[in-house]
């Protein structure tokens, strides 16, 4: 009968590489590095550094105050919420809101509520004109978008309010979009 062992093992085993790991000192520093650079990674999503927090940009005009509020910082493939606020201070008659191209590169706008009169995408950008603002009157524009997930890089994502062909307000944003 034999005795099995450590002296029994294959021949493409070597004893001082695979059983007493000599020669692998750095490998556990490699591995820790790693996985470190990884957690730090986490954390700083879960700090919302990536992510989704929402901030409002106001600017005011003679006719109105428009207010944007979307997050400045989102990943590839999120979905988010912009919510635009236009307050009257004198009757609008029709109202527009223009967004800059910022807003439709590498995005998808999934809905808009209320839904606009009428709708077009100009050198400006994308034209959502909606029905008469009467003084002190507010217009609450929800829209819901997605990131596409290739989409990567930072830019201007402005927002103008015009009444008719009359620019009252421009909100000037910026948007980063991380892989």
């Amino acid at each position: 009968m034999r005795k099995s062992g450590v002296e029994d093992s294959p021949k493409s085993l070597d004893r001082r590489l695979d059983l007493e790991l000599r020669g692998r000192g750095r490998h556990t520093l490699y591995r820790r590095l790693c996985l470190g650079v990884l957690a730090l990674i986490v954390v700083a999503a879960l700090l919302n550094v990536f992510g989704q927090e929402v901030t409002s940009t106001v600017a005011e005009g003679p006719g109105a105050e428009l207010r944007v509020s979307a997050p400045p910082r989102l990943r590839g493939g999120l979905l988010f919420q912009a919510r635009f606020e236009i307050e009257a201070k004198r009757r609008l008659a029709k109202p527009k809101l223009v967004l800059s191209k910022g807003w439709l590169e590498g995005m998808t706008l999934n809905t808009v509520a209320p839904t606009p009169s009428s709708e077009n995408s100009g050198e400006d950008g994308l034209e959502m004109e909606f029905e008469e603002l009467p003084a002190g009157g507010k217009l609450i524009v929800w829209t819901d978008w997605q990131v596409n997930p290739t989409d990567v890089g930072r830019r201007s994502e402005d927002v103008t309010l015009l009444d008719g062909s009359t620019r009252i307000a421009t909100a000037h944003r910026t948007v980063t979009v991380f892989p």
